[in-house]
């Protein structure tokens, strides 16, 4: 591979000769994330039948996505150091593997004990999926077009909810909830065919020749200036998975205990929300790059909070759908500048590790967001519940005004910090 592209400032150059090794990039990341959104959704939807099925209550009904993202977060953090060190694409199918075989034998579970074990392996390989497929892409695709590719790499998450949908309307009539989790296993086989072949991508071949050890995760914290950015990225990355999974893990259980919706019913709600949520990410992508990262960032968190605030207090069912759209496009639409922004400010040698530990604990802390949700809605409604989440997309905006630099347009780097 390292012969076949030549490099300019860093980038991968010469479209003409690497075009159908950025398709392989891009199509196999965009795969490994439709699987995250699968693999989340699937739980969201199934998650009234499990809770009767094992006799749950709502916090440990909520406590099940949280434990999935200790997983996911342990996962991110191992799987990003490990492909750092012994390359992205070979790591890249590890984690399709683990997380494949786990989510099949979520099926088998005789208790909650045995199906949360489960999501927690699960999990671990669900980890690495997002870091590993945005640096991919990321290193393989020019600067010009870098969040461009990355959107479409978010795109891949709407497309496994939207997966997700489609199974648990069907099949979860005809066999369960233990029927969907089987039938998920089908299209992590397909991520893993897609990437088998892949090739390193050259930034980090030609890297390793220089940096052959680095302990990754301290250089995250490297000096004040990059401890400030590391935090508030931290933040930017909480507040989107709280706000995401506290919303789509419980609103279609709202709809079924306050509106008396079944589960066939909440499918127009999820198609509403993911074509807001779609539309959202091609729009932040067009604004981060025409614009800059702060201001489409910033636009989008202060727009996240006020839809937040009025549409958890919308009671009209036909309102709830219609108006679906509009909420995902602002609390989902900045998942289209997530993986270029975090690949900016760190260099090749840690740059896996920045996407999947970043990202992931911002998952991890933004797993809390269903168990309280739940815990909430002991006292309050879930609707109730679900509206203070407004208040988070003011300080993901503060962050990112005060903490994170400007990245619009820089080339990556591929010399270490110090």
């Amino acid at each position: 591979m390292e012969n076949s592209v030549k490099k300019t400032n860093g980038n991968v150059a010469q479209p003409r000769q690497i075009a159908r090794y950025q398709k392989q990039t891009l199509w196999s990341s965009i795969i490994g994330y439709a699987m995250d959104g699968l693999d989340m959704m699937l739980l969201s939807f199934v998650l009234p039948l499990i809770m009767k099925d094992f006799h749950l209550t709502t916090v440990q009904a909520g406590g099940i996505s949280t434990i999935t993202m200790f997983g996911v977060v342990l996962g991110g953090a191992v799987f990003g150091i490990l492909a750092d060190r012994f390359g992205r694409v070979k790591v890249f199918t590890w984690t399709i593997l683990i997380f494949s075989v786990f989510t099949g034998l979520s099926a088998l579970a005789p208790s909650d004990t045995i199906f949360i074990m489960m999501r927690f392996l699960a999990g671990l390989g669900l980890g690495g999926e997002f870091g590993i497929g945005m640096t991919l892409v990321c290193e393989s695709w020019p600067t010009q077009l870098r969040t461009k590719a990355t959107s479409w790499v978010a795109l891949g998450y709407q497309g496994g909810t939207l997966l997700a949908t489609l199974l648990a309307g069907y099949v979860s009539i005809h066999f369960g909830w233990r029927g969907v989790f089987a039938i998920g296993i089908l299209p992590a086989i397909l991520a893993w065919w897609t990437r088998r072949n892949l090739e390193e991508p050259a930034m980090w071949v030609e890297n390793r020749k220089t940096v052959k050890k680095n302990f990754a995760i301290k250089e995250l914290f490297a000096n004040k200036k990059i401890t400030l950015t590391t935090i508030g990225l931290v933040i930017l990355t909480s507040v989107q998975n709280l706000g995401y999974f506290g919303i789509m893990s419980w609103m279609p259980t709202m709809l079924a205990a306050q509106q008396h919706t079944t589960i066939n019913g909440t499918i127009f709600w999820t198609l509403s929300t993911i074509t807001g949520m779609v539309i959202g990410i091609i729009v932040f992508a067009w604004a981060a790059d025409k614009f800059g990262r702060k201001p489409a960032f910033i636009t989008f968190q202060i727009s996240a909070a006020i839809i937040v605030w009025i549409y958890f207090k919308i009671t009209d069912p036909a309102l709830l759908v219609l108006f679906g759209s509009v909420l995902g496009f602002f609390v989902n639409g900045m998942m289209g500048g997530y993986g270029a922004l975090l690949s900016e400010h760190y260099p090749t040698e840690i740059r896996s590790t920045a996407e999947n530990l970043i990202f992931n604990v911002g998952r991890f802390i933004g797993g809390f967001g269903p168990l309280f949700i739940g815990f909430i809605a002991l006292h309050q409604s879930l609707s109730t519940a679900l509206g203070m989440i407004s208040a988070i997309y003011i300080v993901a905006a503060l962050a990112m005004l005060f903490l994170i630099p400007e990245t619009k347009g820089r080339e990556l780097k591929t010399i270490e910090i110090r």
